[in-house]
């Protein structure tokens, strides 16, 4: 079976979507090539910790996690995807974990970033060199923001909340949505926005809502990447998964919504 093209982007449609191309089945290095076009590097394709999967609503790419291991060399997977640069854009996909899933001390999910320098893995921000917004899964299904951003208060990023009573489902799929909009030079009014939902449903929670963030210090720095970065971690070994668990991510978009600072 035969999944539809990449990065498809209509005229009339303000989205940019990545939909799996390629069969079913093992997701080799070529096809994520064609799929995930312009990356530096690449984490768990080459070790086979991918794969397309068909689901009720689609093809959908999956992800394995390596029991014992933890960071997406290792242990899932990870890359950065150059997008259309802007001072506020939208990051959109489904998710899934499966039944079983071990969610031990917590791991990383999708976001974004933007800057000349991977802003991540003890990398602070300083306004010049980027800045990153990844969500994570914590111990029992709860979920955060983890933000790396000119405030942040130590050399890692900082943990963002969700509502105490969220879990993440298991077996269940969730629609993610989460928004970025930058500060302007000098101010600490940069926007931070994240809303789950059932797919295929309007109604949406507002998980997340910041309006005090200093993403940059640099006019020149923007949203340019889909940081898609999927792993168990965490620093050691303590936060490695201790049986099989995998998730799926399908319907991936990215919209560039007016800027609040403009309207």
């Amino acid at each position: 079976m035969i999944a539809s093209l990449a990065q498809v982007v209509l005229a009339d449609d303000p989205h940019q979507r990545i939909s799996p191309g390629g069969p079913i089945g093992a997701y080799s290095v070529e096809q994520w090539k064609k799929d995930w076009p312009g990356c530096r590097y690449e984490d768990g394709v080459k070790e086979g910790r991918l794969s397309i999967v068909q689901t009720a609503n689609g093809p959908a790419f999956r992800v394995d996690y390596a029991i014992g291991e933890i960071g997406p060399a290792q242990g899932g997977a990870g890359w950065r995807f150059p997008i259309k640069q802007a001072d506020c854009a939208e990051l959109t996909y489904t998710l899934a974990f499966t039944k079983d899933f071990d969610w031990v001390k917590g791991g990383k999910l999708p976001g974004l970033s933007g800057g000349p320098d991977s802003v991540t893995g003890g990398n602070p921000a300083n306004g010049r060199n980027g800045f990153s917004v990844r969500l994570m899964w914590r111990k029992d299904g709860r979920g955060e923001a983890y933000v790396y951003h000119m405030h942040q208060p130590g050399k890692y990023g900082e943990s963002l909340s969700f509502p105490p009573d969220f879990r993440f489902p298991t077996s269940d799929e969730i629609k993610i949505r989460l928004r970025v909009s930058l500060n302007k030079i000098g101010q600490r009014n940069g926007k931070l926005d994240v809303w789950a939902g059932s797919p295929g449903s309007s109604t949406e929670t507002h998980l997340l809502s910041r309006s005090d963030m200093e993403w940059r210090s640099d006019p020149s720095l923007s949203i340019d990447s889909l940081l898609f970065e999927t792993f168990h971690g965490g620093g050691d070994e303590t936060w490695a998964p201790r049986h099989k668990s995998s998730t799926t991510f399908s319907n991936i978009s990215i919209a560039w919504p007016q800027h609040p600072t403009d309207k």
